[in-house]
């Protein structure tokens, strides 16, 4: 039953009148705004640009393409705030052994646990680098009377040869990447 808006106390006819359908308007459609369109696309172009750069990005170590005998370096490929003293470490996979180079020097290398000392006595380091065999990690320091006592300001290149102790260093790999000093 329909309701009429008057005052007046509804009658029969009033009540029919109500209840007839009229003729049907066409609904009007709104005016689209084309401000708040185009506000709304920039809005959605640019939360699908994140959505893509987060799901394509490239971080970390994902990003190097290491030999998988190489598990981390320090300083990472292309660093470009190292400091003159930072030491240079290279991490290789349980069963690797390998040498260091750094900007055309060959480091020497002294292996940590194959001297004559007795527990508890004190250990003075030599100035080369240092193989730990039980971590298969190569790390070279620069200090006063090594062959290099500091690295200059400017771009360096590092280069490790390694291969597994079991083949030799007849079987070797190389791997080079480069640091800038500040």
């Amino acid at each position: 039953m329909g309701t009429v808006s008057t005052n007046e106390p509804i009658t029969g006819d009033a009540v029919a009148l109500a209840d007839e359908p009229g003729p049907v308007e066409p609904a009007r459609r709104r005016r689209i705004d084309r401000g708040l369109l185009a506000a709304s696309l920039v809005i959605a172009s640019g939360l699908t640009l994140i959505g893509w750069g987060l799901l394509t990005a490239v971080t970390g170590d994902e990003g190097v393409d290491r030999p998988d005998a190489i598990e981390d370096i320090s300083p990472v490929e292309n660093a470009v705030q190292v400091l003159q003293q930072d030491r240079v470490v290279v991490d290789l996979a349980f069963g690797y052994e390998g040498t260091l180079t750094v900007d055309g020097i060959e480091i020497p290398i002294t292996v940590l646990g194959q001297d004559a000392t007795e527990p508890g006595d004190q250990v003075t380091l030599p100035p080369t680098a240092l193989f730990d065999p039980g971590n298969a990690v190569i790390s070279f320091q620069p200090t006063e009377g090594a062959v290099i006592e500091s690295f200059g300001e400017g771009r360096h290149e590092a280069e490790v040869t390694f291969w597994r102790t079991v083949d030799g260093p007849d079987e070797s790999t190389t791997y080079r990447w480069s640091f800038n000093v500040v």
